[in-house]
């Protein structure tokens, strides 16, 4: 099921990852808003995959596999390259070490999560969690370029830490959500036994932040 159009938008996002990273070394402001404009449909793409993948009833288990990938080259690169270009720079690198290190470890308990058959809901604070992120991240590619005299790098900075703030809250409820099942018992084969979590936990998904497909 790889040519359906959830899973098209999917490759479509991660082919946007290059163009994005080439147009923030295009000379401004040119180049400023040609990024912010790649940024901005690669996010709209993670909104449309997930909701076409569910109202046509094309759900897949490569679209599964490729959204959270799409999303965690997307925000990695973008803050790699807005480090490299000190728009991110001083203290603000702390924020986006945060978000880096929770994407690795959401990564590691996904893993170990799938093997076990555990399937962990979106929490609504983490899909606030990403909107801040994405729209922070976009005032920092706009940066300097941003029109009227806006401070989008200021902006971009403060909503990169509110962001990160809200990573450290989303990734210890993930993460102590995880550990439940790693102390948990093994079954007759010496298998971790698999123990569903409650739909109200208050935890992030194993997927990207959006609903999984």
């Amino acid at each position: 099921m790889l040519a359906t159009l959830p899973n098209i938008l999917t490759i479509a996002r991660i082919a946007l990852v290059p163009a994005l990273v080439a147009a923030c070394y295009v000379e401004a402001p040119v180049g400023n808003w040609a990024a912010l404009l790649i940024f901005a449909t690669a996010a709209v793409t993670d909104y449309l995959d997930g909701y076409l993948a569910r109202s046509l009833g094309q759900v897949s288990a490569i679209g599964r596999f490729l959204d959270p990938v799409a999303d965690k080259l997307l925000i990695a690169s973008a803050i790699l390259v807005l480090v490299a270009l000190d728009r991110i720079s001083g203290a603000t690198t702390l924020a986006a070490l945060v978000i880096l290190c929770r994407e690795i470890l959401v990564s590691g308990l996904r893993e170990f999560l799938a093997e076990v058959s555990v399937s962990v809901p979106v929490s609504n604070l983490a899909k606030w969690k990403t909107a801040l992120q994405m729209v922070a991240l976009g005032f920092l590619l706009i940066g300097p370029a941003a029109p009227f005299g806006i401070p989008a790098t200021e902006i971009g900075a403060l909503g990169l830490w509110l962001a990160a703030l809200l990573t450290l809250y989303t990734g210890y409820d993930y993460l102590r959500a995880g550990l439940g099942h790693l102390r948990g018992g093994s079954d007759a084969r010496g298998n971790r036994a698999a123990a569903p979590i409650e739909p109200d936990a208050p935890v992030a998904s194993t997927e990207s932040e959006t609903v999984p497909r």
